[in-house]
Parts: C-alpha cells; sequence; structure tokens
C-alpha cells in the first residue's frame, strides 16, 4: 500500500493546532521535528526524549509529518488540510512559513521509520512515558509508567503542555479523589491521574478519534475500571464534581468553559489548565480569577504555560 507523507514547515505555537487537524483528516501519529530540541537543557532526572540526529531537522521552526493513504480523495483532504491551517491566524496562531508539502511513501518504510523518534522520558519526579515496544524496567519503587501507543494517539505525551499537566497532577492530585480530563486526546493525563492514586477519572474530548485512542490506551494500561472515556463537547451536560480538574487544550478553547469549571470544581478543587502560548498568559489568567479561582501556580516550559488554580468557594 502506498502512503502519502505530509510535511508541514511551521511553528512551535502551531504543532498543537496543525496536530489535531492532521489527526482529523485521518492520520493515526504525527512526528514533530522541531530544531528547538537542540538547544534544550533538560534536567538529568529527567533524561533525554529522542536520539536526535541534526541531518533530520529544519534550520528554523518545526516541521511537522503525517502520514495517509495514498486514495482517489487525497487531493482533497490536503486542500482541506491546507483551509483549515490558513485559518489559525485567525485565532491570532502564528503559523510561520506555512509551507506544505507531500511525499509518496511505502508502507514498509512508513510503518516503522517513526519509531525512531520515540523513546522512554522521565517527564516528572514520578513518572515515565514508554512506547508499547519498549522493555523499560522501574528504577525506583514510586516510578508511575504510563505506556502509549502514539501510532493511535495524539503524539508521545511528551510535548511540554503535557509534561507541565503531568508535573502539576503529581504536585496536587492525592489519592482516592476524582479527576475530569477535558481535551482528554491520548487519554495520557487520565491514565496517569489513575496511577498516581486518583480513584475516578472522567475523560472526555468532541472529537471521536481521541475517544478511540484514549480507550484504547486507557486499555493498554489496565485502568479502564478506574477511567471512563466519553465524547462529549467540553463540559456541556457534565454534572460530576471532581476534586481536580485538568485541560490540556488551547487557551482559546479554556476561555469557553472557565465558569463551567469553577461550578463543577468541589469547594478547594484545583484546576490545572494547560496548551497555553505565553501570549495568552494574562487573557487566561484574568478570565480564571474572574470566575472566582485562586491563582496557585503559573509554570512555563519554552513557550508554552500551564496555570494551576484553586476554588476558594466555602461550603454555605
Amino acid at each position: 500500500m502506498k502512503w502519502s507523507e505530509l510535511c508541514v514547515h511551521t511553528t512551535n505555537e502551531a504543532i498543537e493546532p496543525i496536530s489535531n487537524l492532521m489527526h482529523e483528516a485521518g492520520a493515526s501519529g504525527v512526528v514533530i521535528e522541531d530544531v528547538l530540541d537542540f538547544a534544550k537543557e533538560r534536567p538529568d532526572t529527567f533524561g533525554e526524549m529522542y536520539e536526535l540526529d541534526p541531518n533530520d531537522y529544519p534550520e528554523e521552526g518545526v516541521i511537522l509529518k503525517a502520514y495517509l493513504p495514498v486514495n482517489s480523495s487525497l487531493k482533497d483532504t490536503v486542500d482541506q488540510i491546507k483551509q483549515a491551517i490558513n485559518h489559525l491566524v485567525t485565532y491570532g496562531i502564528n503559523i510561520g512559513h506555512n509551507q506544505l508539502t507531500v511525499n509518496e511513501v511505502n508502507e514498509e518504510d512508513w510503518a516503522t521509520a517513526w519509531k525512531k523518534y520515540y523513546k522512554p522520558v522521565k517527564v516528572s519526579n514520578k513518572i515515565t512515558i514508554t512506547p508499547t515496544w519498549e522493555d523499560y524496567q522501574k528504577v525506583s519503587s514510586d516510578e508511575v509508567i504510563v505506556e502509549l501507543d502514539p501510532g493511535m494517539a495524539f503524539g508521545t505525551g511528551t510535548h511540554p503542555t503535557t509534561v507541565l499537566s503531568m508535573q502539576a497532577l503529581e504536585k496536587y492530585l492525592q489519592k482516592s479523589q476524582t479527576v475530569i480530563d477535558v481535551g482528554t486526546g491520548s487519554g495520557v493525563l487520565s491514565i496517569a491521574s489513575v496511577l498516581l492514586g486518583a480513584d475516578q477519572v472522567y475523560a472526555y474530548d468532541l472529537d471521536d478519534v481521541a475517544v478511540t485512542a484514549a480507550k484504547m490506551n486507557v486499555d493498554l494500561n489496565d485502568v479502564s475500571s478506574q477511567v471512563k472515556v466519553e465524547q462529549n463537547n467540553l463540559l456541556n451536560d457534565v454534572t460530576i464534581q471532581p476534586d481536580v480538574m485538568v485541560a490540556n487544550i488551547l487557551a482559546e478553547i479554556i476561555l469557553k468553559f472557565e465558569k463551567d469549571a469553577y461550578r463543577l470544581l468541589k469547594p478547594g478543587g484545583v484546576f490545572i489548565s494547560s496548551g497555553i502560548i505565553k501570549q495568552k498568559k494574562d487573557d487566561v489568567k484574568q478570565a480564571l480569577i474572574d470566575a472566582g479561582f485562586e491563582i496557585l501556580e503559573v509554570n512555563q516550559m519554552e513557550d508554552w504555560i500551564a496555570i494551576v488554580a484553586k476554588k476558594t468557594e466555602e461550603v454555605s
């Protein structure tokens, strides 16, 4: 079978939305080649993400690669992706060079080549994310291992927005609490929540591809009895009152439901919001304050922000 490799030369800011567009178009995985990977200083305790070859990377910006089957509708699909990427500027997202190229590859080349980018990575003091094909063993008794098959999901779980979310979960989530994961994607944050001690997690995503991927990864990590994955638009019609809510989504989406998040959280509950480009930090922070939240932390990794807020309302 023949496959088409779609390459988009863009910016770090556009990684998340363009990756989502690729998945919505039918891609089962996205490779991220970010020149900034070579400039990162990672703490020794968190290890290396990839085995890097400079020849694979652009001189500047980011290249996203996705794979679609060659068929009669491919041209229309590519045109739709181009239009959707161009539309991102209306949300204030910098799409940079925005150069899209299409190359044909053989299935046997595509099926294994991308795996060289994905190795086990320690993303916090306790959490390590590893691909299913790696035989990774715990190095400490309290280490939490999340297994993912990125061919099914929304990336490898090592993007800064996800890492910031997991670090906050590790810090604020307490044993036996209930969690809502808004925009679950691969389900990685829901899985990590259970492994960190959550009693029950409700994972929501509007995209049916994400719902399928999350369910598969939840099963893969043997936490299906504690994680309920459902297709849902943000918090519409949700009545569950969690102790912790996490949302790794674009800032523009967070600003659509911050009041609902405050309403649903239990008094003293924690809202972890990530996926926020630094230019949108103040907008999201002020919206959370206006909704009634107390800001506990604002953390940054590269150009991305995570805000941890607390519901301070007293029980009447």
